[in-house]
C-alpha cells in the first residue's frame, strides 16, 4: 500500500481562446515538475475561464478535446495530469476536468454546481454533470469537485466522500474581490471538516478582460490546518508532499507565503489586470491623456508599472483653462515615471469647433455643450495618437464619476481599458499614497514617490471652465462615494441611507444621476473587476427606467 504521494499544484495564467499556447504551457509544467504522481492544474486550463459563449462554437470545444486528447499522448511516461477543460459527450456541454495517464484520457469528471451570479453565468452555456466518484491516480482515490462544487452544501464532496475518495483535489477559476481570499479558505475548511479528508486548491493567475484571478492557491490538513500557501498574483508551482497517517493522508508543510494587505492587493490586481490585457490583445503599448489630476497620475504610474515606462506615452492637452500648476505636475509625473512625454495644443481644434457651431448656436448662451467639445478634441486627439503609433488608449475614469455621468462619451470616455473603473475617488486618493511608499511585487516602475503630493492634495477639477471645481456639480467625494457605495454594493434605498445621517435631497439626487447614466456606462471601456459589485457583469441595470426611489 502506498504510503506517500505527491501533487505538483500549477497556479499558471492561460490566455483565453490559445487552446495550442495553453496546451504547450500545461505540456511544459508537467516536463519540469520534477518526480510526482498527479500535476494538478485549474479549472477550464485549456480554454482559458470564463469562456462564455465561446464554448457554444462546437469547433471550440472539440479543438480544447483534441488538445487534451493530444496532451495525454505527449504526456505519456510522465506523471498523471488533472487538467480543466470544457466537453462535449452526447449533446451533452460541461465544464470538465480530465485525468491523463499512461497517453490517454483515462477519466473525466464533471461539474455539478454551476454558478450563476455576479460574474458567473456558466447555466448559460453548461449542463451540469453526474455526482461524482473519486479518481484512481497511482493507487490513491483522488476526488476533484470543481471549484463551486465545494461553495454549496456540501454534497458533492459528501458523495465523492461516500465513494471513498482519499484526498481533495479542487481546481478554481476564482477571480480576485476584496475579502474573497479568506471566504476561500473558509468555505474549503467547512468541507475539511465535514469530510476529514486533506484538500488542495488551486486556482489559476491572471487577467481576463475584466476580471483578475490572484492565484494564492493553497493546501489544507484534516486537522484544518494549513500546511501549504502560495503567493497571490504569481504565476508559480508547489510540490505537495502527502503521507498515509493511520487510515488517512495528511500533507506536509510547505512555503506559506504571505498575502497581501488591502492596499497592495488592489494595486496589483489592477496592474495584472492592464498588463494582461494589453499583452494578451498584442498591443505594443498605451497612451494616456495626462492631465496634471490625480486619475490620470494614478493611471499612468499603474501603466508604468504594468508594462514598464518605455512602454507607456503620456499626452498633455492643454486648452486655456488649463492651468500652469496641471502643466507642471503634468510633467513632473511623466518624469518622474520616466516615461515619454508630448504636449498638444487643442487651441485650434476646439476653437475650429466653436466657430463652426457658431451660427446654429447663434444667441445661445456657454453651457456644457462647450466644455463638452474640449473633452471629445482631447479624446480625438488621443485616439488619432493610437491610431497612428499604435498604443490601446487607456481611459481614466473613476467609479464615482461612472457612477453618476461626470464624463463625457466619446470624450474623456474614450479608449481600450480603463484599469481604475472600479475604484471610487476616495480609494484612488488610498492607492497613491501607499504607491508613493510602496513598490508593488512584480511592478516595472521606479521605486519612491510616482505622484507628487501637490496632485493628491489639490481639490479636483476637470478645468474645462474658469476656476471649475468637481464639488460645483457633486457632493464632497467622501460623503458621495459613501452614498454610492450603499446604493450600488448594497442595493440600499434613499431613505434608508438618509436614516444613516445623509440628506435625502442629496441621497435622491444621486440615486437619480446614478439611474439617468446608465447609457453611457453600457458605453464605457472595460475595466479591472476589485469590488464586490462592480459595473458590468455585476450590475445589469435597464437603459430606459422610469423607477425613481424617493
Amino acid at each position: 500500500m502506498r504510503d506517500r504521494f505527491t501533487i505538483s499544484l500549477q497556479q499558471l495564467n492561460p490566455t483565453m481562446g490559445d487552446i495550442a499556447g495553453n496546451g504547450a504551457l500545461a505540456e511544459a509544467a508537467v516536463r519540469e515538475c520534477g518526480p510526482v504522481e498527479l500535476v494538478a492544474f485549474p479549472e477550464l486550463f485549456v480554454s482559458g475561464y470564463p469562456p462564455e459563449d465561446l464554448v457554444l462554437k462546437h469547433a471550440f470545444t472539440e479543438a480544447c478535446m483534441a488538445e487534451v486528447e493530444a496532451l495525454a499522448r505527449r504526456c505519456d511516461g510522465a506523471p498523471s495530469v488533472a487538467i480543466g477543460t470544457p466537453w462535449l459527450e452526447d449533446g451533452r456541454l460541461t465544464n470538465a476536468y480530465a485525468v491523463l495517464t499512461d497517453g490517454r484520457v483515462s477519466a473525466v469528471r464533471h461539474k455539478i454546481d454551476l454558478p450563476n451570479y455576479g460574474e458567473f453565468d456558466e447555466k448559460r452555456v453548461f449542463v451540469p454533470g453526474d455526482m461524482p466518484g473519486p479518481v484512481n491516480v497511482s493507487g490513491v482515490r483522488v476526488g476533484f469537485p470543481i471549484c463551486e462544487d465545494i461553495w454549496g452544501d456540501g454534497d458533492v464532496v459528501e458523495c465523492l466522500v461516500e465513494t471513498g475518495a482519499e484526498i481533495l483535489v479542487v481546481p478554481n477559476g476564482s477571480p480576485y474581490t476584496r475579502a474573497k481570499q479568506e471566504r476561500r479558505m473558509q468555505v474549503a475548511l467547512a468541507r475539511v471538516v465535514e469530510s476529514g479528508l486533506p484538500l488542495a486548491y488551486v486556482n489559476q493567475v491572471g487577467g481576463q478582460d475584466e476580471l483578475v484571478f490572484d492565484g494564492a492557491s493553497f493546501v489544507l490538513a484534516p486537522d484544518r490546518t494549513l500546511a501549504v500557501q502560495l503567493p497571490a498574483f504569481q504565476q508559480t508551482a508547489a510540490t505537495v508532499t502527502f503521507r498515509r497517517n493511520g487510515d488517512g493522508w495528511a500533507p506536509e508543510p510547505g512555503e506559506r507565503a504571505a498575502l497581501p494587505e488591502l492596499d497592495e492587493a488592489e494595486w496589483t490586481a489592477a496592474m495584472l489586470g492592464l498588463r494582461d490585457y494589453v499583452d494578451k490583445n498584442r498591443f505594443p503599448s498605451v497612451v494616456i491623456g495626462l492631465s496634471g489630476g490625480i486619475d490620470s497620475a494614478i493611471c499612468a504610474a499603474l501603466a508604468v508599472d504594468a508594462l514598464g515606462p518605455e512602454r507607456v506615452h503620456c499626452v498633455m492637452l492643454p486648452y486655456r483653462y488649463t492651468s500652469n500648476e496641471s502643466l507642471s505636475d503634468a510633467a513632473d509625473v511623466a518624469e518622474r515615471l520616466g516615461v515619454r512625454y508630448d504636449i498638444v495644443s487643442i487651441a485650434p481644434a476646439v476653437d475650429g469647433f466653436n466657430d463652426l457651431l457658431k451660427p446654429v448656436f447663434d444667441g445661445l448662451p456657454p453651457d456644457v455643450t462647450e466644455e463638452n467639445i474640449q473633452s471629445r478634441v482631447r479624446g480625438t486627439t488621443l485616439m488619432a495618437v493610437s491610431n497612428k503609433l499604435g498604443g490601446m488608449v487607456i481611459t481614466t475614469g473613476n467609479k464615482s464619476e461612472v457612477s453618476v455621468g461626470y464624463a463625457t462619451l466619446y470624450g474623456d470616455m474614450n479608449g481600450g481599458y480603463n484599469p481604475i473603473k472600479d475604484l471610487y475617488k476616495t480609494e484612488v486618493f488610498r492607492l497613491c499614497r501607499w504607491r508613493n511608499t510602496h513598490r508593488p511585487r512584480g511592478g516595472r516602475g521606479p521605486d519612491g514617490v510616482v505622484i507628487p503630493e501637490r496632485i493628491i492634495d489639490k481639490p479636483p477639477t476637470a478645468e474645462l471652465r474658469e476656476d471649475q471645481r468637481d464639488e460645483d456639480s457633486l457632493p464632497p467625494y467622501a460623503t458621495l462615494d459613501a452614498i454610492l457605495r450603499r446604493l450600488i454594493e448594497d442595493e440600499a434605498s434613499v431613505a434608508d441611507v438618509a436614516a444613516e445621517g445623509h440628506d435625502f435631497d442629496t441621497v435622491r439626487r444621486v440615486e437619480h444621476l446614478l439611474n439617468i447614466a446608465e447609457y453611457k456606462r453600457r458605453q464605457a471601456a472595460p475595466g479591472v473587476k476589485l469590488s464586490p459589485k462592480n459595473f458590468g457583469r455585476d450590475r445589469r441595470y435597464p437603459i430606459t427606467n422610469r423607477f425613481r426611489d424617493g
